[in-house]
């Protein structure tokens, strides 16, 4: 149990090694012919998700933990553990059917209901963000750090377009960034500064969020909902409304222009 700091650490080098082999083994077949299907209504699924789900699967549980995973059949028994591992074994698998290289491997370690270990591991760039609760965020072990400021002019924000483009009417200065498929490394480019901000609507989930909500608090900004309010993993439903992240002063100013312009995420 990771009752210390060096107890998270070790953790946080086992996710590391697990994310940075999973991401190595989605790598193998990108880019050529991959077998894949449909679940749900309109989510694509490749062999390579199913492989990476079971291999993190293998590296990380251990008894005393709880499973929470995209590509795993949901177990119940999560909601009565304490320390729940939540992963997305390949965040954005239509970027990855693509050949796109904004898809990533990302894993948290949530404790009642917090991250307190995340990973997020972008093979194609070879970008491994790691960070710790109280302990900092780092990108290939240099640390991160949000953008911070309270003037949404010159920013750039990444999101839904057409919420993009009302912003952009009320705040003519503003920047619309393009679009990051994997929404965990969406919010891992604010933490990382290479964003000023990223917008998420109505469509997220658990396994979407974890592990770059610890990386953005880490870096000194904020993941909340547009009221303001954290987000609460492994809940019975793991599904999330919309999402505003970026440093804490532009994150203010973001989301009281969201509200002042009546402007809702999709």
């Amino acid at each position: 149990m990771p009752e210390s700091d060096s107890d998270r650490g070790l953790l946080a080098q086992k996710l590391a090694a697990a994310v940075r082999e999973a991401g190595a083994l989605a790598l193998k077949p990108f880019g050529g012919p991959l077998k894949q299907w449909t679940k749900g209504k309109d989510s694509p699924v490749t062999e390579s998700d199913i492989a990476a789900n079971e291999l993190l699967k293998e590296r990380l549980l251990a008894p005393g933990f709880g499973w929470l995973s995209e590509e795993s059949e949901d177990d119940p028994a999560r909601l009565s553990q304490r320390l729940v591992w939540i992963v997305d074994p390949i965040d954005g698998t239509r970027a990855y059917i693509a050949g796109r290289n904004d898809w990533s491997i990302s894993a948290a370690l949530v404790e009642e209901g917090r991250p307190i270990v995340a990973a997020i591991f972008a093979p194609v760039t070879d970008e491994m963000f790691l960070g710790t609760a109280g302990g900092g965020a780092f990108c290939n072990d240099e640390p991160l750090a949000a953008t911070e400021s309270d003037i949404l002019a010159g920013a750039h924000i990444t999101g839904p377009r057409r919420v993009l483009e009302r912003l952009a009417q009320a705040e003519p200065g503003l920047v619309a960034a393009p679009r990051v498929h994997s929404l965990a490394l969406r919010f891992a480019r604010v933490a990382q500064g290479r964003l000023d901000g990223a917008l998420a609507g109505s469509n997220s989930f658990d396994w979407d969020l974890a592990a770059a909500d610890l990386l953005v608090h880490e870096a000194g900004g904020m993941l909340t909902t547009l009221a303001g309010e954290p987000i609460v993993y492994n809940r019975r439903l793991p599904t999330h409304g919309p999402l505003v992240a970026a440093g804490i002063s532009r994150h203010r100013a973001l989301t009281n222009l969201l509200r002042e312009q009546l402007i809702e995420l999709p």
